[in-house]
């Protein structure tokens, strides 16, 4: 069966085409070069973070490829007589099940650093790792090449304390990080677990939040009270008649005249935001107070605030 190879007259006019034994080790790096490779002949990066591949969009991506082709091209660099993978194993791994016999492949001059480097960033920016991959790849980075918790925010993209706190993920036991992979439990929930040095109850917690479904701000309660359960709610006083506000806001608390369907919506807020949130309703305008335990969550509210993952 012939299959289209993919590659669009856009992409080829931007990269210019070459015949694969063409494509050498002393190309310029700032000059890709766009050829069609035997699959065969290329391996994958002993450097590469993801090393879980999802084996139902994997058959999906083989499938779209039977019938379309491989649409956007691998990232590869030539070793010896072959050619190692920088980015792209998922869509190489798709074309080998599909039985394509070539691949479409961009050839750039690269160290080991920049393999890895590049191999992470197209990741975290086109298919996300899991929170443990992607530790365990600033870690790499780390201990193979010697870079600080700063260089490796300046080369993906985040600030040093969102690197730091997706690190620490590296020092739970074993059960919560198999949790964690297993997608039962998010990156928020782990970090609240460590905010204790006891691992068996760290453990003890992380079941309890998977098979209950915790949030994250139950999770920080039962931590805070050392595995006790959150502490009761205090009854509340019945609101007194107050004043209006000296700025002239006009709100009103929020357990008073509340027009139908606010307090759903604060609910809906608080769950898409994974922590409390609070809605005063004025009578010429409103109020949204919302929840957070450090500079990281707050980050991490921001990034779903703004729709980026």
């Amino acid at each position: 069966m012939t299959r289209r190879s993919g590659l669009g007259k856009g992409l080829s006019s931007l990269i210019p085409m070459a015949d694969a034994g063409t494509a050498t080790a002393g190309a310029d790096p700032d000059q890709p070069v766009l050829v069609e490779i035997p699959i065969a002949d290329v391996t994958p990066n002993p450097h590469q973070p993801r090393v879980h591949f999802d084996e139902e969009t994997l058959a999906e991506l083989a499938a779209s490829i039977a019938q379309l082709g491989v649409l956007q091209p691998v990232l590869v660099r030539r070793v010896g007589e072959r050619f190692q993978l920088i980015a792209g194993e998922r869509r190489w791994r798709a074309a080998r099940r599909a039985g394509l016999a070539t691949v479409p492949a961009v050839v750039r001059t690269t160290d080991d650093v920049r393999a890895v480097e590049q191999a992470l960033v197209e990741n975290l920016h086109r298919q996300d790792l899991t929170p443990l991959e992607e530790a365990a790849a600033y870690q790499q980075l780390i201990e193979d090449f010697g870079l600080t918790h700063d260089d490796v925010a300046q080369r993906v993209g985040k600030s040093r304390s969102a690197v730091t706190n997706t690190l620490r993920l590296l020092g739970l036991p074993p059960a919560v990080q198999h949790l964690l992979a297993d997608g039962k439990l998010s990156a928020g929930h782990a970090r609240a677990l460590l905010g204790t040095p006891d691992r068996t109850l760290q453990e003890r917690l992380a079941r309890q939040a998977a098979a209950e479904g915790w949030s994250v701000r139950t999770v920080e309660e039962w931590v805070r009270t050392g595995g006790q359960g959150p502490a009761p709610a205090r009854p509340e006083a019945a609101p007194k008649p107050e004043a209006e506000p000296a700025d002239g806001a006009g709100l009103v608390d929020a357990t008073r005249l509340r027009p139908p369907g606010l307090l759903e919506l604060e609910q809906l807020l608080a769950d898409a935001l994974d922590t409390r949130v609070g809605v005063q309703m004025g009578a010429k305008r409103g109020r949204v107070t919302i929840d957070f335990a450090d500079l990281e969550d707050l980050e991490r509210i921001y990034r779903l605030i703004v729709g980026e993952r």
